[in-house]
């Protein structure tokens, strides 16, 4: 049987934001330190304290912006003690994540060193749930503003002469939770008081991002959209794929077909969230303008043996490569209203792209996926229709269309054509899959095209320090069958990406 998908190249809709492809590095475990930073003493190469070999892996994937310092623990963070010389800095312990001492070597200037060496804008959370408005309101000051004041004074006397720029900035986060288990209501009241206080000190706009719901809490997003819309840039939501649920996670790697599936099933589950809440936020903001930020997402599951399971440390293979592709086709596909989102999180934990060992760098099946998927961002999404079979076993509840897509296109300078990019999961554990991709309406013959695939010996394949080329990207045989058709034999659990040149 061949799986038919029809790319509509004449029905272009919404632009793909590049913000759809962030990160996420949260204090936490080795994110941060031991992750993306090892000190400027450290015997492992690295640029001004960074590593070296992690900076380089990011900057291949076009990374357009990082989150930080969290997640939960950025409502306990207070930033005024990671500023200054490292000696003076306080140290505390850090409650959510694994009890261990937090020296604050790593604080808003290493923060923004950071993206400067990756080439990514600052996506900063702040602190609400155990924040003052006057420390927010001073952090933003201490960062934007030009002027002479205080905390502009004290940034010079810490060596930034020049403000930063600060794109985005997140007024609390899980605050149903983690950030002081609230009300909507209150935190609503909250928020817009909070957010007077991020001022715009200079030309450049802050995205203001309100805390919102955890995955299906719809009473949350609409008491939100009701009380402070108008107010925000963006809403956030939270969802973490499992096999099972939060209270039963499972190895990351020791798992069976039904496993796979029902880890696949609650993937697919990211497009009924961003329909319905996006249905609430369609009655508050019809042309919208505020934009669904899905700034937490990935696959959770049990830490590696032997980990601390504060640290959250857990392997990757063709499972969460497969999930992550048919998340980010959802995204694409949704990016009327979705703008920004950030996989959880950057580096040795949850669903890292990459792994750290000491000197030894790994980029896991996941990060393959973010560069096969990386010429949709900023395109112009497509389109697309697919006839495809189901997988899964019915009786168990656990059917699922056997394949995802999404398609893009964008001019490219260089060779003076559109460049189509559509990207497909295979879902189906088992069965390889002959795919045509009819692209219609397009008006021109094909003039080439071009495909890779990532997949594994198993569905449970992963790459480790020792034999770290088991799940790569590889060519895939596309070949033109028509003036407007390509083909394609997808392997079973595999991901895949076809340029079109016209």
């Amino acid at each position: 049987m061949t799986e038919k998908i029809i790319v509509d190249a004449g029905y272009k809709k919404s632009k793909i934001s590049r913000h759809i492809y962030g990160h996420f590095a949260e204090h936490l475990g080795r994110c941060i330190y031991g992750g993306f930073w090892v000190g400027k003493n450290s015997q492992i190469p690295n640029i001004h304290g960074y590593n070296k070999a992690v900076v380089e892996a990011f900057k291949k994937l076009n990374i357009p912006n990082l989150r930080w310092p969290g997640g939960c623990f950025a409502d306990e963070y207070h930033w005024k003690d990671g500023i200054g010389p490292k000696e003076n800095r306080k140290r505390m312990i850090n409650t959510n994540w694994g009890g261990v001492v937090e020296d604050n070597s790593f604080g808003t200037h290493e923060f923004l060193g950071l993206c400067d060496e990756l080439g990514c804008e600052p996506y900063i959370c702040g602190n609400v749930g155990s924040g003052s408005v006057q420390e927010m309101d001073e952090w933003i000051e201490y960062m934007t503003f030009e002027g002479e004041s205080p905390m502009a004074n004290l940034r010079k006397a810490n060596g930034h002469e020049k403000a930063w720029r600060i794109p985005f900035f997140g007024v609390g986060n899980e605050n149903w939770g983690c950030g002081g288990n609230m009300r909507p209501e209150y935190y609503a009241d909250l928020y817009r008081r909070y957010q007077t206080f991020v001022r715009q000190y200079g030309k450049e706009k802050i995205q203001k991002i309100a805390g919102g719901p955890n995955v299906d809490d719809y009473n949350w997003t609409d008491v939100l959209m009701k009380n402070a819309h108008w107010l925000m840039n963006g809403l956030s939501l939270h969802y973490y794929t499992y096999e099972y649920h939060w209270g039963d996670k499972r190895s990351s790697t020791e798992f069976d077909t039904d496993g796979w599936y029902r880890t696949v099933k609650n993937a697919y589950r990211m497009e009924e969230l961003v329909r319905r809440h996006s249905e609430i936020m369609d009655k508050y903001d019809p042309e919208k303008k505020v934009a669904l930020v899905v700034d937490e997402w990935g696959c959770w599951h049990q830490v590696e043996p032997g980990t601390n399971p504060g640290f959250l440390y857990q392997q990757n293979s063709v499972r969460d490569a497969v999930t992550a592709a048919i998340t980010l086709n959802i995204f694409n596909n949704h990016s009327d209203r979705i703008r920004m989102a950030n996989l959880a999180q950057a580096v040795n934990v949850l669903q890292s792209p990459v792994l750290t060992e000491g000197d030894r760098t790994l980029l896991t099946p996941t990060w393959y996926v973010l560069h096969m998927y990386k010429g949709h961002q900023d395109a112009i999404l497509l389109q697309t229709s697919a006839a495809c079979s189901s997988c899964g076993d019915p009786e168990k509840n656990l059917a699922v269309p056997s394949l995802s897509v999404s398609a893009s296109v964008k001019h490219c300078e260089k060779c003076s054509k559109d460049l189509y990019l559509v990207t497909l999961a295979n879902a189906d554990s088992d069965s390889s899959k002959e795919i045509e991709v009819t692209m219609a309406h397009l008006g021109r013959n094909i003039n080439s095209a071009e495909a890779t695939v990532l997949s594994g010996n198993a569905m449970n394949s992963i790459n480790t320090f020792e034999m770290p080329d088991n799940v790569t990207e590889k060519s895939l045989t596309a070949e033109i069958t028509a003036c407007d058709t390509v083909k394609i034999t997808m392997p079973a659990h595999s991901v895949a990406a076809i340029t079109i040149k016209v």
